[in-house]
């Protein structure tokens, strides 16, 4: 370790004086903490191109001052406790009670406030069905292994120089074939940006797109993490009711710059955006001379029927811009995710992502790139998918055994539904608290990572609880469900469930 001493060879302090109060300053401010060791006084000595014995008689005076303690035969280092008094220190400058803070304070432009990407309790519980994580035990680990084997021979040129902003070439295609026959789309390889997952990608277009004041329209409730990213760039959002069809595309602002919205599967009510809306999304955009922002975080699972197409493979005026993510299908671990741009944003996107962190690591990327291409990403999937499916029916099932008929919406795709709790029974926030105390997790919007905009909506979703059911098995998700019964007898105005 090199310390960060200077001395000065003019006339002036000693040689030994200079290294002696840098050092306790340096004890004394925190900078070198105590048990850190100190460099062999012949190795300082050389650093600093004075004689050894200026370097040891420095030593000795701060071990004899109790700055410095020696440990034969290891070596010099800062003392466990350290003792300042006796001497003093600077004094700090005079400053105006608050205007520096309040000064400091004004230069600061973030407003933002980080999402919950975890479940928001200190403590894990037993059965927690917090929402959009995948079971870690289903992860290909062998068909990763033997990728990992056959990469290592490219590792050394993959690592030593900086990638395109846009991405690695192979992943690239194979992402342009996976969306061209999963979501239908037609892109070529030149269309997609590789990101940190749909989180950068929506870093990205508020960096395309938002300045002070900008009106974006969003879902109403909508992903509080899109939400949160474009207020803290300066969008004035404006919140969009969605019903059982998706968003009202009636109640569209005319001058938004775009619309952020979850078509397959709405976050968190788990609606999906009628044919008809779609048809008339498209034509807003077209007139507006808006763009739509379709976040299909979860469209690798529906379960029922095959899915609508994305609204990208219908984009006929160049006016969606396409956001998704490996997280949901392997793993938030990862951090890949994928844009698909219009043309005519490709570029001024890969300026934005050079800006943020010139480009993405070249391993994870080309692991993903063979998993895509080899078609093991497509038997993978078809594996978890069936495990979802009978994943989702057992917590139907479950709902229905303890509670009655169950209302729920969202079952039809992705890894959660929403649950309107029966009559009788307390808020979700209450039902949440409730069922804590009994090791589960569930979850209300509040605390599922959604923003409710506007009393009228806050209380149509008060009574609804978000399940995630991909990371448990069936058993642990019928005894989650048991658990939420026995938390439900323990409130007296509920009476057995």
């Amino acid at each position: 370790m090199q310390l960060p001493l200077r001395v000065a060879m003019q006339a002036g302090p000693s040689l030994q004086a200079q290294i002696f109060e840098q050092l306790r300053q340096l004890i004394s401010d925190g900078r070198l903490k105590p048990d850190m060791r100190l460099p062999p006084s012949r190795v300082l000595a050389a650093d600093l191109g004075v004689s050894r014995n200026t370097v040891v008689l420095a030593y000795e005076r701060l071990v004899a001052e109790g700055y410095l303690e020696v440990r034969q035969p290891v070596g010099t280092f800062v003392a466990s406790a350290p003792v300042f008094e006796g001497f003093a220190l600077a004094s700090p400058i005079e400053e105006a009670p608050e205007t520096p803070g309040l000064r400091r304070s004004a230069r600061l432009r973030l407003r933002g406030q980080a999402h919950v990407v975890r479940s928001p309790y200190e403590q894990p519980v037993r059965y927690d069905f917090w929402v959009g994580r995948p079971d870690a035990r289903l992860f290909p680990v062998r068909i990763w292994r033997d990728a990992i084997r056959r990469l290592l021979p490219e590792m050394q040129a993959g690592h030593s120089d900086y990638g395109h902003p846009a991405g690695l070439p192979a992943l690239r295609q194979a992402v342009a074939g996976h969306v061209g026959a999963a979501r239908g789309i037609k892109a070529g390889a030149d269309e997609v940006l590789i990101t940190h997952g749909i989180q950068e990608g929506l870093a990205i277009l508020a960096r395309l797109f938002i300045r002070e004041g900008t009106e974006v329209a969003t879902e109403n409730p909508c992903y509080l993490g899109a939400a949160r990213v474009f207020a803290s760039h300066g969008a004035r959002l404006t919140p969009v009711d969605v019903d059982d069809e998706g968003i009202d595309v009636d109640r569209l602002p005319r001058d938004a710059a775009f619309v952020y919205l979850t078509p397959s599967h709405q976050y968190p009510t788990g609606a999906t955006l009628s044919p008809q809306r779609r048809h008339r999304l498209h034509a807003w955009a077209a007139r507006c001379g808006s763009y739509i922002v379709e976040d299909d975080y979860d469209s690798d699972f529906h379960y029922d029927a095959t899915p609508l197409p994305a609204m990208k493979a219908a984009d006929e005026h160049e006016q969606v811009i396409y956001l998704g993510t490996f997280s949901k299908s392997l793993g938030a671990g990862l951090r890949v995710g994928y844009m698909i741009l219009p043309p005519h944003l490709i570029a001024d996107a890969c300026c934005a992502k050079a800006l943020l962190n010139n480009c993405s690591p070249w391993y994870a990327q080309a692991l993903l790139a063979e998993f895509l291409s080899s078609g093991a990403f497509a038997q993978h999937l078809r594996r978890v998918r069936t495990i979802y499916r009978a994943r989702r029916n057992r917590l139907i099932e479950a709902l229905e055994q303890r509670f009655g008929e169950a209302r729920v919406a969202g079952a039809q795709a992705g890894m959660h539904l929403a649950w309107q709790l029966p009559p009788g029974f307390p808020p979700a926030a209450a039902l949440e608290r409730q069922a804590r105390a009994y090791d589960v997790g569930v979850y209300g919007l509040a605390t599922g990572n959604a923003q409710v905009t506007g009393s009228a909506a806050a209380a149509r979703f008060e009574r609804t609880v978000m399940l995630g059911y991909a990371a448990l098995d069936e058993d642990e998700i019928d005894a989650g469900v048991a658990r939420v019964a026995q938390a439900c007898r323990s409130v007296p105005t509920l009476g057995p469930p």
